[in-house]
């Protein structure tokens, strides 16, 4: 059986070059380069060895498959027209043949299947990532994900990890590469460019921000890009309560709201829009409640399932549009999270959860400042939408932590009395536009009552109208076990079953 020896170069210095692969390269029948653009090739050259190189298919083929393609036909056919058994192929690719070498995969993949009767053979080398562990200083152990700039695509960067990318060629590849992380990380956020490493006296590292990524003229074909660990995309320090790792989740529901909105997706889904889609946002965001107040925990998972589905789906419109996409809604949320809780991603400390929500407000109002917006009002940011008891306990709970609160129970009650007595003098007067003011003025001393007593009014509420339903369903059913319908009961008859359905406990 005829063999081809793939042999690695290394990163670059003729200093790194193994003695295998010094030995097997003088004694090939035929030496195959897959580039000549490599800094060991003119030193082999010095020493008089022949070869070849696959250069030239570069600019032939429509796509890098195709070349990889031609590459690996070539060398079959060469090696099966050896003439005599032991002759030798040479395929010598830069760095380690199996570290983002697309041609040698498809070589190893080729004679696994055994129909062309040529072993292949690998002999190691160091890669270029062993070169940037030095003049990086970084221990590969503490993890790192190692990307090839060419796929970002398929695989997608570890922001919980340290990341190496490898195979910027030119200014064009690290344009790509650059969109494709700014995908995952801030535009500023800060990497390493690494141009011939472990190359002696040609070695360059400068470290610059992702969105300048493609400003260097000098990105060639010995081109690496290092990302350190995302620390919570802020520049803020890991702590054992953050874990990165789950920052992005949500692939897999991503991919599939891709492909229903993409061709031959679902009709329906790509008809929408984000006014279209308001009402099952609000819609299931009552399912969630619903299903939360019943306890049923498997249907309160299901429902927040379907709301979570709403969120993507928002961000998945967002992003055919060119505004913002998932991963910028998280990043958002993130670091909202860390900036409002410096009692825990920080150093300040509180003692209190009122401490907490003073904070929470006076770091809103700075943000604003930061961001040259004009200081809203102090109880702006309640939304208009939002029902009337929840909007008012809100109001009332920011007023409250700023002090603006009755000391005692006693002056809640005393108000709600009041609010009533005011009421009964509107009816009096039969003033319908004082009734409508004054029944507002006591529905929402109620609410502050409730807040008082630490109550939810709109759970409160709905549990009464929930115990009204049940009651009422309770007279429609002695109606009809008594052959009457509820408009041929009178009040009493109504009343009585009303009266014994509550002490059936409904």
């Amino acid at each position: 059986m005829q063999q081809i020896l793939v042999v690695g170069l290394g990163p670059g210095s003729w200093e790194n070059i193994t003695v295998r692969a010094w030995e097997a390269l003088r004694s090939a029948s035929r030496i195959f380069f897959r580039t000549e653009q490599h800094p060991v090739v003119a030193e082999i050259k010095k020493r008089g060895l022949k070869y070849e190189s696959f250069d030239y298919l570069y600019e032939d083929k429509q796509s890098f498959n195709d070349v990889y393609e031609t590459m690996v036909n070539i060398l079959i056919k060469e090696a099966q027209g050896g003439k005599e058994e032991g002759d030798q192929i040479v395929f010598a690719v830069p760095g380690h043949p199996l570290v983002a070498e697309r041609a040698v995969e498809m070589l190893l993949e080729q004679a696994k299947a055994g129909s062309n009767k040529v072993e292949v053979e690998v002999i190691s080398a160091m890669s270029g990532i062993e070169a940037m562990y030095t003049c990086l200083g970084i221990d590969p152990t503490r993890g790192l994900c190692i990307l090839d700039g060419l796929s970002l695509e398929t695989t997608p960067p570890r922001l919980d990890l340290a990341n190496i990318v490898l195979q910027v060629y030119n200014l064009r590849v690290a344009s790509e590469v650059k969109l494709g992380l700014m995908q995952y990380y801030p535009d500023e956020f800060m990497v390493w460019v690494v141009r011939a490493a472990g190359i002696i006296g040609e070695e360059k590292i400068v470290q610059l921000p992702l969105y300048e990524l493609d400003h260097l003229p000098w990105i060639d074909h010995l081109t690496s890009v290092y990302l350190p660990p995302n620390s919570i995309l802020n520049g803020l320090e890991e702590t054992e309560q953050l874990k990165p790792a789950c920052l992005y989740p949500l692939d897999s529901l991503v991919t599939v709201m891709e492909a229903l909105l993409g061709p031959g997706g679902c009709p329906w889904d790509r008809e929408q829009t984000h006014s279209s889609l308001r009402p099952y946002l609000i819609e299931e965001t009552y399912e969630v409640i619903e299903a939360l107040d019943k306890g049923d925990m498997d249907k309160f998972a299901d429902e927040l399932g379907d709301l979570l589905l709403q969120v993507v789906f928002h961000a998945a419109l967002a992003e055919q549009g060119e505004y913002f996409n998932i991963n910028d809604v998280i990043l958002k949320i993130t670091q909202k999270m860390i900036r409002r809780h410096p009692h825990v991603f920080g150093e300040e400390k509180v003692k209190t959860t009122g401490e907490v929500l003073v904070n929470w407000e006076e770091i809103k109002r700075q943000e604003a400042r930061d961001d040259d917006q004009e200081i809203e009002s102090y109880l702006a940011g309640v939304p208009l939408a939002m029902p009337a008891l929840l909007r008012a306990s809100k109001i009332q709970s920011k007023a409250s932590r700023v002090g603006f609160d009755w000391p005692s129970i006693e002056g809640v009650k005393s108000k709600v009395c009041e609010e009533f007595g005011e009421l009964e003098e509107a009816l009096a007067r039969r003033d319908q536009e004082g009734v409508f003011e004054e029944l507002g003025d006591l529905l929402f001393a109620v609410v502050n009552l409730a807040r008082y007593l630490k109550i939810d009014p709109e759970g409160a509420l709905s549990r009464t109208i929930d115990k009204f339903i049940q009651r009422f369903n309770y007279i429609e059913k002695k109606g009809i076990e008594t052959g009457r319908e509820l408009l041929q009961m009178s009040l009493e008859e109504m009343d009585h079953w009303w009266e014994e359905a509550k002490q059936q406990k409904y």
